[in-house]
């Protein structure tokens, strides 16, 4: 089942849209999880549901997302271990991985449902939806371990060049998701507490069928119960390169929850509004996410094998892919966001406070294809340090103050949501700055962090 690849060498475009593209499908299966849970509760619940749905979900993708980006140290150091020709540390990172990630998602099971109505009370939930958003979280949370156990899963195989089988336990866990929302939201009308239930299913699923199709295939390098454990050396490097990324993530998805607390200052409609362009704009936003993931393991690649000239020729090609796709993701969210919004809500007031956020996340779409393609060869090289301190700085420094500020002077979604592109613009000239700073460095052959 396993297909690895190696980007050091023959042709780029080819290999790295082919890896790409899986990575892509799965991502949008993912995304499949949220959205799906949207349009069959704001077909078959009520606008609280949308709302408890909307803000629950938004929560839970940022701490999934602390997981998923952390554990893109594990990604990194395999990619890395691949280039150097280093099959022996293969066993023990995976090995490590497993341990530590194990321990991250029983916490996250305990700690959630515990705290779920604190976390509805952060997210300034509205009245209406409190509960809806209580209960949301609360079985979402009970099954973490799951959620983690797939996300860790799949940045394994990445690392080793296989972007399939993530996509095949992903679309299998999909369907499963969409059967159980319309049987427990349509059939049984539990709201926003079914939606969360097929979530926390199809999640088990996906892992189920993760360790199946490994075991049934085996791993392409030796491994063994000695393996599974905490090895120091190796923690340290997954730690080194993930903390950044993670808190990075962390505190960027921080930056958006606290836009969307501001947003549910305004109302019922605004939040589900907001909700729901923010499920749009999950799959807008899934060619530059995809890119980033294909970048990182491309580069770490590379780098490993020390081919920085290569990794920099690829790095130009994916930016040039990337950014055709932007161009058309802008024209369809810009000027048909209405209907895209349609699919979530049926309810006329809902669908047009979504459309006037969206407004803005299109404009987002022509500049971060371009971004998230640095950001991915950042993190390939290594540097997630940088990584994380633009990211921080532009969420923190651009992002929410602008936000705050529009929504005192405007109180019009469409201006709020121009805080997302004003610090994109930013980031990218960052990025540019240290781009430079490297090229220089590798001139002088002082490239390697």
């Amino acid at each position: 089942m396993h297909h690895e690849t190696d980007f050091t060498k023959g042709p780029i475009a080819g290999p790295l849209l082919k890896f790409c593209l899986p990575i892509l499908l799965a991502l949008f299966l993912q995304a499949l999880y949220g959205a799906v849970d949207l349009v069959i509760v704001g077909k078959y619940a009520q606008a609280a549901d949308v709302s408890g749905v909307a803000v629950g979900s938004q929560l839970m993708m940022t701490i999934t997302g602390l997981v998923s980006s952390f554990s893109m140290g594990t990604t990194i150091l395999l990619g890395q271990k691949l280039g150097e020709g280093d099959r022996e540390a293969l066993g023990r990172i995976v090995g490590t991985s497993i341990l530590l990630f194990l321990g991250a998602g029983a916490l996250l099971t305990i700690l959630v449902p515990l705290f779920s109505g604190a976390l509805a009370t952060a997210m300034n939930a509205p009245r209406e939806a409190f509960d809806q958003t209580r209960r949301y979280l609360s079985v979402c949370g009970a099954g973490y371990i799951m959620i983690v156990a797939y996300n860790v899963l799949g940045s394994v195989m990445r690392g080793m060049g296989d972007s399939n089988t993530p996509l095949v336990t992903v679309a299998i866990a999909s369907v499963c998701n969409i059967v159980g929302d319309l049987i427990l939201v349509k059939g049984f009308g539990l709201g926003a507490a079914g939606a969360a239930l097929a979530t926390v299913f199809s999640q088990t699923v996906s892992v189920i069928v993760s360790l199946l199709l490994l075991k049934r295939s085996g791993l392409p390098f030796s491994f063994t119960g000695k393996d599974v454990r905490l090895h120091g050396p190796v923690l340290r490097r997954i730690a080194a390169y993930g903390t950044p990324i993670a808190l990075q993530d962390l505190l960027v998805g921080l930056s958006f929850l606290i836009i969307l607390a501001i947003v549910n200052k305004l109302g019922l409609m605004a939040s589900a509004g907001v909700g729901v362009a923010e499920k749009v704009c999950a799959f807008i936003m899934l060619l530059p996410a995809a890119f980033m993931q294909a970048m990182s393991a491309y580069v770490a690649q590379n780098h490993g094998a020390g081919k920085d000239e290569r990794a920099v020729r690829g790095l130009k090609i994916a930016i040039g892919l990337s950014t055709l796709f932007g161009a058309a993701m802008f024209y369809l969210a810009f000027f048909h966001g209405d209907l895209l919004c349609a699919i979530f809500s049926k309810d006329a007031g809902v669908v047009a406070a979504g459309f006037e956020y969206l407004k803005a996340y299109a404009i987002d779409c022509l500049f971060t294809c371009f971004l998230f393609c640095f950001i991915g060869f950042f993190n390939g090289l290594g540097h997630t340090g940088f990584v994380m301190i633009q990211g921080i700085l532009a969420a923190f420094l651009i992002r929410v103050p602008v936000a705050w500020y529009m929504a005192r002077a405007t109180g019009e979604l469409f201006h709020i949501g121009l805080a997302v592109p004003c610090s994109t613009v930013a980031e990218i000239a960052v990025c540019f700055l240290f781009y430079w700073y490297l090229q220089n460095r590798r001139k002088k052959g002082l490239s390697r962090p």
